[in-house]
């Protein structure tokens, strides 16, 4: 009986020598994550994107201010009015409205188009250097792997964030 268990003890023991050789041999995986959307809102070039973004919402805005006030006021004179007017003169003026609210929706949506079509052209060469930027530095620090953490990481421990390394190296690069 005890020929046995030594002999099980000794197998035991060379199974792990020879098997636990492989997980020594296993290599280390080195993986970092970063906030894409936090590198880029505060990156200097993610900055003046945004302004220019910002700029060209404002002028549209302005452009639709006077628009709507014009609708608002047509609302309200066919409101208190349309109790004096002919029917006729009263279908005029509902159909007048109705046509202003279709082109004030018609150009609202050109102008969604045309800020989105302005935030691609802005965020384009900014994303561009980003990837070239997160590549170079996985490469260089050894990475295998980097994550965005704000896409399917549910933790992530603060010492494997490296946003604020890769916002400095996207900055230096943009200039």
């Amino acid at each position: 009986m005890l020929k046995r268990i030594s002999l099980v003890v000794c197998f035991v023991v060379l199974a792990s020598f020879t098997f636990g050789d492989k997980v020594v041999q296993a290599e280390v995986q080195k993986i970092g994550v970063m906030n894409i959307q936090k590198v880029l809102v505060e990156s200097t070039a993610g900055k003046k994107a945004k302004i220019v973004f910002e700029k060209r919402m404002e002028e549209l805005q302005k452009k639709f201010t006077g628009e709507q006030e014009s609708l608002v006021g047509l609302q309200q004179e066919i409101e208190k009015k349309s109790s004096a007017w002919s029917d006729e003169k009263k279908g005029e003026k509902i159909r007048e409205l109705q046509k202003k609210q279709r082109d004030l929706q018609v150009k609202s949506e050109d102008a969604q188009i045309e800020l989105k079509q302005l935030q691609d052209k802005e965020l384009e060469p900014i994303l561009k250097m980003l990837q070239t930027v997160v590549n170079s530095y996985g490469q260089k620090n050894g990475y295998s792997m980097i994550l965005d953490s704000k896409v399917g990481v549910l933790y992530a421990n603060d010492g494997v964030d490296i946003s604020d390394e890769v916002k400095k190296e996207l900055d230096k690069r943009m200039k």
